[in-house]
């Protein structure tokens, strides 16, 4: 999955229009609810809004829509937007989107984009009524996530902190793992989006930037045990196995990973069409080692992960799925993989 397919933020939120800022509403009461009635949003169910509809955001959004919520969903790719009417509310803007929303979810990239989503000059937070609650799902340090939940806070807002696993289909089945960490009030007011959008809620802590601590560390393994696949792989074929009986064998042994298991069969179907892409890891394996740096720990082994995707991103294939650390191996073992179906390099 690519960074633009997994929050539809190939271009920064900031760039929007400033002719757009007349649809900002401050405050709620009887004129939040004339504008809701205006935009067609349904009075009798829960308002939500989405931002960022990527494979992760879309399929989030669709199972809000399916509980029951009016969603309202937007994002700087106009063919999501367009594709979501289908669904719920199709928004041209973030303000219009968050207008009266009683629950914000926001499945952007990084603290940056959620920030200027946020706060930025289209921002939510003048838009969002008193009270709101914003779901923060982007992979961020514990740092940036508390003082994204501070500023919300300050502005009578609640913030959840709670960034997410289990991949888009997951997503689309609202079957997602949320790691969390706020308030009694923000959980209560986003519990019902939970229940829609996730199969499993961890409730980590009554501060933001706990929720974010957990992932760093999931991220971590994650981002180990891809590299870790992708070298074995291709070590198997180096070797002169049969790749694909490789991948049978260790799936039944105690080598297998969730990693291994889930990404060594884009590599035997040459599919590097991105699922979750290779510039994910490097910007989240370099929160990772941001972190290793600022508490003065050791992390040698994600170091080393982080290099092998930093090689892969270098070589062309940023964009493309995570698996590709396989190709890089190859290329450099001047071994020849099974051909791609697709890729976007």
């Amino acid at each position: 999955m690519s960074t633009a397919a997994r929050s539809g933020c190939a271009r920064s939120w900031a760039k929007r229009s400033p002719n757009r800022r007349k649809s900002r509403v401050a405050g709620s009461g009887r004129n939040v609810e004339n504008i809701r009635r205006l935009k067609g949003i349904n009075m009798d169910k829960t308002n939500a809004a989405v931002i960022g509809l990527g494979s992760m955001g879309f399929g989030m959004a669709v199972s809000l829509a399916r509980k029951g919520f009016d969603v309202a969903g937007t994002d700087v790719n106009a063919e999501a937007v367009q594709r979501f009417a289908a669904h719920g509310r199709a928004a041209r803007s973030i303000a219009e989107a968050a207008t009266g929303a009683a629950i914000l979810v926001v499945v952007v990239v990084n603290a940056a984009q959620t920030r200027t989503v946020l706060f930025g000059p289209e921002g939510a937070a003048n838009a969002l009524p008193k009270g709101a609650v914003v779901i923060s799902s982007a992979t961020m340090s514990p740092k940036d996530a508390e003082a994204l939940a501070a500023e919300a806070e300050a502005r009578g807002l609640l913030y959840l902190d709670a960034p997410i696993s289990g991949g888009a289909q997951r997503a689309a089945e609202g079957a997602l793992t949320v790691l969390a960490s706020g308030s009694d009030a923000a959980f209560a007011k986003a519990q019902p989006a939970l229940d829609a959008m996730a199969q499993k809620l961890y409730k980590l802590g009554d501060k933001p930037g706990i929720g974010a601590a957990f992932k760093m560390v999931n991220q971590l393994l994650a981002g180990v045990h891809i590299a870790a696949a992708c070298e074995a792989i291709t070590f198997a074929k180096r070797l002169g196995l049969d790749i694909g009986k490789v991948y049978e064998v260790i799936t039944a042994a105690a080598g297998n990973s969730w990693m291994f298991e889930n990404r060594v069969p884009h590599i035997l179907e040459g599919d590097y069409s991105p699922k979750s892409a290779v510039d994910i890891f490097t910007k989240d394996l370099g929160i990772v080692l941001d972190m290793s740096r600022d508490t003065k720990f050791p992390t040698p082994i994600a170091g080393q992960a982080f290099q092998m995707f930093m090689m892969t991103a270098a070589a062309g294939m940023g964009r493309d799925d995570d698996a590709s650390v396989a190709r890089l191996y190859a290329q450099i073992a001047g071994l020849d993989l099974p051909s791609s179906i697709k890729s976007n390099g």
